[in-house]
Order: C-alpha cells, then sequence, then structure tokens
C-alpha cells in the first residue's frame, strides 16, 4: 500500500512508535531480515504472520502476568 493511500491513524503516537519497536525486535527474535524503511512488501505472508503471532503471543502473556500480579496483590490487602 503506498504512503498516500494509509487511512488510519494512530490515536495515541507513542503507543503506535512502541508497537513498531515491539515488531522490529519479535523480528530479530525470528531471525527474519527486517526491511529497510517501513515497506514490509518484500516479506512473506508466512513471515509476516510469524511475527504477528508471536507479538500477540508476548502481548497476551504480558496480560496474564499482569492479572496475576494484580489477583496476588488484592489478595494480600484482604488479610
Amino acid at each position: 500500500m503506498g504512503t498516500g493511500q494509509k487511512r488510519n491513524t494512530p490515536l495515541i503516537q507513542e503507543a503506535y512508535n512502541a508497537l513498531q519497536q515491539f515488531k522490529y525486535e519479535t523480528a530479530n527474535e525470528l531471525g527474519i531480515q527486517v526491511p529497510q524503511g517501513d515497506y514490509w512488501g518484500h516479506i512473506s505472508s508466512r513471515d509476516c504472520g510469524a511475527v504477528g503471532g508471536n507479538m500477540v503471543r508476548k502481548m497476551i502473556a504480558a496480560a496474564e502476568q499482569s492479572l496475576i500480579a494484580q489477583a496476588g496483590g488484592n489478595t494480600q490487602q484482604n488479610y
């Protein structure tokens, strides 16, 4: 998709930047050659899916850890 065709704009620029950084870190961990610039058109669908899938896996794990920490904190406060 060309740059002139992009219609979605991030609501929180810092969150967008953090997700972009997270995407590149995940690609590097998987050994996927990170493209120059922000064009991923020459990367295979399989590799892009692997990056996205691993990002989701890590975000779910982080959310679970956060819930566990909150639950642990709530039980200690009730005593």
